[in-house]
């Protein structure tokens, strides 16, 4: 039975569908360019796409926090092309599906470790959700700043309530993220 990992899952989906929509309306030029006082898009991606690859791989018999994880070179400054961002944001988030595909909710109560501590199942993964949350948050905000009055809204634009409550489209995440694969980047 999958029901509450299935809904787990389907929130990192609709994550992933938000950030993937934020991002592809940038070029690779604004992927690079730092916050005032803060991180590039791009930093923010490889910290996501190193802290996902590193606390699912191998999720339930291994510590959450791999030796071959740099964590500090993910907030270095960098320029990466289109496939080079996407090949990173997707290695994370490939990491995060597989282990989530092969859970079941009666593995929810059981045991994992990040950096020696032990949390239940459901703990990491809630925990996991709240980070990806916040970053995902940060990327879409610096991407609708970059962008200004050309900014294509992932949700409910401005003004559009009436219409979305006629027609609750962005319901599941299945759906939202199809809706945003075709947007234009």
């Amino acid at each position: 039975m999958r029901e509450i990992v299935g809904s787990i899952e389907g929130e990192f989906g609709r994550y992933k569908a938000l950030g993937e929509g934020a991002l592809r309306q940038l070029t690779p030029e604004q992927w690079a360019e730092p916050a005032a006082g803060g991180n590039s898009i791009a930093t923010i991606v490889w910290h996501l796409a190193g802290n996902l690859a590193s606390r699912f791989t191998d999720f339930l018999s291994s510590d959450g926090e791999k030796p071959w994880r740099d964590r500090e070179a993910e907030f270095a400054p960098r320029a990466p092309s289109e496939p080079e961002l996407f090949e990173k944001w997707n290695r994370g988030w490939d990491a995060l599906g597989a282990a989530l595909r092969a859970l079941e909710d009666a593995d929810l109560n059981r045991s994992v470790t990040i950096r020696n501590q032990p949390l239940a199942v459901h703990a990491a993964l809630h925990r996991s959700l709240a980070h990806v949350s916040y970053h995902v948050g940060q990327i879409v905000l610096l991407a609708r700043a970059k962008k200004g009055a050309a900014w294509a809204f992932l949700s409910i634009p401005p003004g559009g309530s009436a219409d979305y409550n006629r027609q609750p489209a962005f319901e599941k995440p299945d759906r939202h993220a199809r809706k945003l694969r075709r947007d234009p980047k």
